[in-house]
């Protein structure tokens, strides 16, 4: 893929048609994530909370509301859209410098075209 100045970032591999799918960087930008195996250090997080989460160790804590359900996962909403999010790596859910909980990403949900 040539003759852009923009650089391209791999939005989606479907193997099955044998496609690569590419796109600007601001494609890659995810809204919301949903959590499974999750474990709650806190019991009080039945409600729906804003919180501060993590999804790379590296990273700065970014404000994020957890959504708890009952089947054990968790639904993240961004504050800000966040960027380099893939399913299988963790989720750690902060009040300030104490860890609540956290679970493993399941599912990525693009944000809506602006």
């Amino acid at each position: 893929i040539g003759g852009t100045d923009t650089p391209l970032y791999v939005l989606s591999i479907e193997p099955e048609t044998r496609r690569v799918v590419v796109g600007p960087r601001e494609a890659l930008a995810v809204d919301e994530i949903v959590l499974k195996e999750v474990n709650w250090l806190d019991s009080d997080l039945s409600a729906d909370k804003d919180f501060e989460v993590k999804i790379r160790s590296t990273m700065s804590p970014t404000r994020a509301r957890a959504i708890v359900r009952p089947d054990g996962c968790a639904h993240v909403r961004f504050a800000e859209p966040q960027f380099g999010v893939s399913p299988g790596q963790a989720c750690v859910v902060y009040d300030g410098d104490r860890i609540l909980g956290g679970g493993w990403i399941e599912r990525a949900e693009m944000a809506a075209a602006a």
